[in-house]
């Protein structure tokens, strides 16, 4: 049986997290949910507490119980919207670190993947799922699924539930083959990376609706 854990926050994480805990081929060992969790979605944490799943309460790989041990090394680790760079010396830690993301490889490196994908009037977003290494979203690719949008009617909250429901879709489909499947090196020349520090190009697109966008930012 192969040891894991999960990390990050929201209903994608505590899905893959119900998941891992279900399975007969997984030890959930424990979860890392981001904190301070976000109010408007559902809680890794309150899962965690409910089905008896040890978790780490300050959000920080470097508490999971026993992982300063020299001896002590996992099979795998999931990130879902975890909100910390991960390190060189975690990564070391397991055989395989990966993270699902909401936006297509390597076109949406960093954040707000989704938001950027409409800002820039794209036709289609994806989900990926690849290997985390000490660069940021630059991991060899392990399995993606690219779907239609349409950027003059949808909104982010529109495209972010969409990205929910392929992450899922794309991560039950590749969990049966991940410790078969040869992960894909990224083309560096298609590369684009967005930091928060690009947050304020975003416009009308900064929120889950141009409206909220327009609202908190006074573009009224």
């Amino acid at each position: 049986m192969k040891h894991v854990v999960v990390l990050g926050k929201g209903i994608l994480a505590v899905k893959v997290a119900q998941w891992l805990f279900e399975s007969s081929e997984y030890q959930l060992d424990c979860v890392v949910p981001n904190f301070p969790e976000s109010t408007n979605m559902p809680s890794l944490r309150t899962w965690a507490e409910e089905h008896g799943v040890p978790f780490v309460a300050t959000g920080k790989t470097e508490d999971i119980p026993g992982i300063q041990d020299a001896s002590v090394v996992g099979d795998l680790a999931i990130s879902v919207t975890y909100d910390k760079i991960i390190k060189p010396w975690f990564i070391a830690k397991y055989s395989k670190v990966v993270n699902i993301h909401n936006g297509p490889l390597p076109h949406y490196r960093g954040v707000n993947p989704i938001n950027w994908s409409l800002k820039n009037a794209e036709k289609q977003h994806g989900v990926t799922m690849h290997e985390i290494t000490p660069g940021i979203d630059d991991g060899p690719v392990i399995s993606e699924v690219l779907f239609p949008v349409n950027p003059e009617v949808d909104e982010v909250i529109d495209v972010y539930e969409r990205s929910l429901h392929f992450g899922w879709k794309l991560f039950k489909e590749t969990m049966p083959r991940l410790w078969e499947i040869v992960p894909m090196k990224q083309d560096e020349s298609q590369a684009r990376y967005y930091s928060k520090q690009d947050f304020p190009k975003l416009g009308d697109r900064s929120y889950f609706t141009r409206k909220e966008s327009r609202e908190k930012l006074n573009l009224l």
